[in-house]
Parts: structure tokens; C-alpha cells; sequence
């Protein structure tokens, strides 16, 4: 089985699907036309696809008994307005401008293709097309709602297209088996003081002067006590307070973001976020504490399933795969990606598929609202799926 080329013969079904997907895009977990178009064509190859929540999905591929290898695409989009120069750009308010619809018709590509070869899988290959990555609220649901178990998942592999690189596109990068992206949280912190009028500001606490003073104790944590060897980004992304200039207001507040390398790391600074935030407003007799909102924990590679990958995918034609790792590059990226609710529960390596060249014009970066993906990026990401799903359930049978 060559699966490249069988992936160009069913080259158009892909792009079609892709085209469908960057034209509607979604948000977080309200994903209602998305779902309805998976979970639909997913119905027209012969799956019997299950929701997830409101708008997650899992389909089965495989009859044999055996394990059983989960593959992984995300589906939402960001709420930007597109101006990529591309005929068939949004029009709706949103972009696909992470690349999210080109992991969702990829994956519909491997389904096609499993389904297709489902008598010669040894064991099972779970889909997962999972709402709210952006948000980092779509694979901690889908976890938590049972994608793991029914069949037990024993390993898993995730997809991720990155325009604005410097290599071929439609290469697949393997990130180097001791690369890691962030944990993430999302704060808010909310501090109440005492208003009172602007020229008497002895009869009240100042909850703006409590905030200013949160702000520059919470870098601390990285200046002195983290160890030097270690990493953290910790994000201050808003402050409100007041809304005139003669009067102190009751209260403020502040959010933004932590992103750690290690989830000792990341349960540490917490702690000490809640410490400092609470000792500090208590100080200038105010009150303070910390809501934690979405976040995901550590994503990193179990080295044997790395290593299983990188066996797979170097039997697989036409395709250029470059390791990382072997070059010396183990990224460390402050970035974060929800599918690591999934890596921290079984074995699981995360690959990156080039999308777009400075060389050919595609010059911007993720998340920009001119930010464009290559075709060919969503029909090698195609191949590496079921490249992987397959030569794993043939080797771990």
C-alpha cells in the first residue's frame, strides 16, 4: 500500500472538504454546522460516529480485535476577520487562522482511506475530531466524556499545520522525542478596596495602588524564585479600574496568562500566585484572590511511542519527514495545545506538517488574519494519519 498516492487519488474529496471547512468557520465548543458536515460525511463512508458533548466527535475504524491508536484534528477557528488573498476566504467574522480546517479534512481524508482499508487493520483507530482547542476547553471535555475508554485507547498521535516556515511544504517535522509545549492558565485576579472621593483618598483603599503593587510582586516569581533553568511566561493582559479621574473606585481587576514547561512548575506558581496576590492586597488593607480559568497542562512526547512514529513514517513514500531532534533542536516552545489532556492520559507524539514559505509569499504567522495554508500540507497530514495508524497497530499487534 502506497498511502501518499492513495491519498492524491482522493485528492479532490480532500480539497473540497478543506475549502467547505475554511469557508464556515466556528468557536470553541459551538460548532453546530462543523459537526453536522463531520459527523455527516463521516455517515457517507460507513461510520457510525458518536457526539462528544455538543459538538465533539468520535468514529471507529477496524474490526479486528487488538489495540487500539487514536488520531486527533481540532476543529475551531479563531474570531478574527480574514483578509487572506485566497478565493475562498470567510466572510462570516471568523478565520480558520491556525489552520484548524486543514486538520479537520485530513482527517475526514484518513477516515476515508481506514474505511477503506478496514479489513487489513490489525486492532482499532479512533478519530477524534475535538471542538475548543483555542480555548483549551475541547480535548479536556472530550476526555472527560469518555474519548479514552470504549475502546481503550492505547496511544495517540496529534497533527498540527505551521505556515511561515523555513522548510519544503508538505514536510513532516518530528519535534525531537524531549521537546515540550507550555502549560497554560488563564487568570483573573479581582481586587476590592474602599472607593471614595479623588481628594480624600485617606478615607479609602485604593484598589488601583493594590493592583499596581500585584503586578510588579508577581514578576518576582520568575526573577527569584524560579530556577534559572527553568522557564516560565507569566502575562499581565488587562487592567481595568474606575471609569472618571476624581474618584478612587471600589474595585479592580487584571487577567492574563501563566505558561510553565513542567507541571510541578506549573502547580508551584499557582501557589505562589494565590500567596502574593492575597498577602499584597491584605497589606494595603484591601482583599484580592485569583479565578483560574481555561487552561492545559504540559504537552510532551513518551519517548518509545516517538520512537514507534518515526519507525512508521519512514516507510512512508513520498513524503520528507525531519526529526528535529537529530539536528540538535529540542524545542521548547511557550506555546500551548490542548491536546496534551490527552498525552498526559496514554503515549502520544505531536507532529508538525509545513503549510507555506517565506519563499513563496507566505510570510505570515499563525493567527494573522492574512495567514494562508498550502493544500499540499492537508494531503501529507492525510497520509502521516494513516501511515501511523496502520504500520502502529501492524507492529503492536
Amino acid at each position: 500500500m502506497n498511502v501518499y498516492q492513495e491519498v492524491l487519488g482522493i485528492r479532490d474529496t480532500i480539497v473540497e472538504n478543506r475549502r467547505w471547512l475554511h469557508q464556515h468557520p466556528e468557536l470553541g465548543l459551538d460548532l453546530p454546522q462543523t459537526a453536522d458536515y463531520v459527523e455527516q460525511k463521516l455517515r457517507e463512508m460507513g461510520y457510525a460516529p458518536k457526539r462528544i458533548g455538543a459538538c465533539g466527535i468520535v468514529a471507529v475504524a477496524g474490526k479486528k480485535p487488538g489495540k487500539c491508536i487514536l488520531i486527533r484534528g481540532d476543529m475551531d477557528a479563531l474570531p478574527v476577520e480574514e483578509q487572506a488573498d485566497i478565493d475562498f476566504r470567510s466572510t462570516n467574522g471568523n478565520m480558520h487562522a491556525c489552520g484548524h480546517d486543514c486538520h479537520t479534512a485530513a482527517m475526514l481524508g484518513a477516515a476515508q482511506l481506514l474505511k477503506a482499508h478496514e479489513d487489513e487493520l490489525e486492532g482499532q483507530v479512533k478519530l477524534m475530531f475535538q471542538p475548543a482547542e483555542e480555548t483549551m476547553d475541547g480535548a479536556k471535555m472530550m476526555v472527560e466524556g469518555g474519548v479514552l475508554q470504549d475502546p481503550k485507547v492505547d496511544a495517540a498521535m496529534g497533527i498540527h499545520v505551521f505556515t511561515n516556515m523555513p522548510l519544503p511544504v508538505g514536510t513532516v517535522m518530528m519535534l525531537g522525542p524531549d521537546s515540550v509545549m507550555a502549560a497554560v492558565d488563564w487568570f483573573t485576579i479581582r481586587i476590592t478596596g474602599h472607593g471614595c472621593h479623588g481628594a480624600q483618598p485617606n478615607n479609602g483603599v485604593d484598589p488601583l495602588n493594590v493592583m499596581s503593587h500585584i503586578h510588579l510582586a508577581l514578576q518576582a516569581i520568575n526573577s527569584r524564585e524560579m530556577d534559572p533553568a527553568d522557564n516560565i511566561v507569566l502575562t499581565i493582559g488587562q487592567m481595568h479600574g474606575g471609569n472618571t479621574s476624581n474618584v478612587i473606585p471600589n474595585d479592580a481587576m487584571m487577567s492574563g496568562t501563566i505558561r510553565t514547561l513542567k507541571n510541578e512548575t506549573r502547580a508551584m506558581v499557582k501557589e505562589r500566585m494565590e500567596a502574593i496576590v492575597s498577602s499584597v492586597a491584605a497589606a494595603f488593607r484591601a482583599e484580592a484572590h485569583v479565578e483560574w480559568g481555561s487552561g492545559c497542562p504540559v504537552l510532551f512526547h513518551n519517548k518509545e511511542m516517538y520512537a514507534q512514529v518515526k519507525q512508521c513514517l519512514s516507510t512512508l513514500e513520498g513524503v520528507s519527514v525531519v526529526d528535529l531532534g537529530d539536528q540538535g533542536i529540542a524545542t521548547k516552545n511557550m506555546g500551548s495545545e490542548d491536546f496534551a489532556y490527552v498525552v498526559n492520559e496514554v503515549p502520544a507524539t505531536f507532529l508538525g506538517v509545513t503549510a507555506g514559505t517565506p519563499a513563496e509569499g507566505a510570510c505570515y504567522p499563525q493567527h494573522h488574519p492574512k495567514a494562508t495554508f498550502r493544500d499540499d500540507a492537508v494531503l501529507v497530514s492525510t497520509a502521516a494519519y494513516v501511515q501511523v495508524a496502520i504500520e502502529w497497530l501492524k507492529n503492536n499487534h
